[in-house]
């Protein structure tokens, strides 16, 4: 598969998103009463049926800790890294990497900065560390799946494929910001945060990425007969 280059509006998107994210961050700092009101009006009864619902909270449990944890994200990033070094494909390689560091980097330093304080429940049925905003789960499955949409995107894969893995993206992302908020360990905005930081990373990393240089790579790699796409 060669590497198909039409991202034309990637820089629009990117500043939007950027705007987007911005603006609730802006919101949440401000602690932004229409907004704090409407995160705990979601939250809490999520909480009470999380307490109804012992065996549907240890679903979600699972699908948080193990499907969709940062870690789990951070092992298929390293598979897309893998493959792209096995076609020599290192600029792009490196551009994964450096995308997903920046995800890290980007959500430890507004969880620093704001500092803002996870629902504290009296009977909690789960616990989580660090700073609320943005959800790391949200941002880093974001990050992952869009640098996978985007792969797929780039070399041309089969429309099935492509739309598998989109429909695959869409439950994973939105389903893990919903064990997040069933869990009780963030609140609505901090998932919503975690969404639009790692979009708008994504689309800062498809706005600006070398493609010159990759599509040298790619000629280098099929002339010299190691890869062949």
């Amino acid at each position: 598969m060669q590497p198909q280059i039409h991202h034309p509006h990637a820089l629009r998107i990117a500043a939007v998103l950027s705007v987007l994210s911005v603006a609730l961050l802006a919101l949440v700092a401000a602690r932004w009463g229409p907004l704090t009101g409407a995160d705990r009006d979601i939250v809490v009864p999520l909480h009470r049926s999380a307490l109804d619902h012992p065996g549907w909270t240890e679903t979600n449990r699972v699908l948080t800790d193990w499907f969709w944890d940062p870690w789990t994200m951070r092992a298929l990033t390293a598979v897309m890294v893998l493959w792209l070094l096995l076609r020599r494909e290192r600029t792009l390689a490196l551009w994964i990497v450096v995308t997903a560091a920046s995800g890290t980097a980007l959500q430890q330093g507004v969880k620093a900065l704001l500092d803002r304080p996870r629902p504290h429940w009296a009977n909690p049925v789960d616990s989580a560390h660090y700073a609320a905003f943005p959800s790391g789960h949200a941002l880093t499955a974001t990050v992952t799946f869009g640098l996978l949409l985007w792969m797929l995107k780039l070399h041309g894969a089969p429309a099935p494929w492509q739309r598998l893995a989109t429909a695959v993206a869409a439950v994973s992302v939105l389903g893990v910001g919903v064990t997040r908020l069933y869990l009780g360990v963030h609140w609505p905005t901090d998932v919503l945060g975690g969404w639009l930081l790692g979009a708008a990373l994504v689309a800062w990393a498809v706005a600006t990425c070398p493609y010159s240089v990759i599509h040298r790579d790619e000629r280098k790699s099929s002339s010299d007969g190691r890869v062949r796409p």
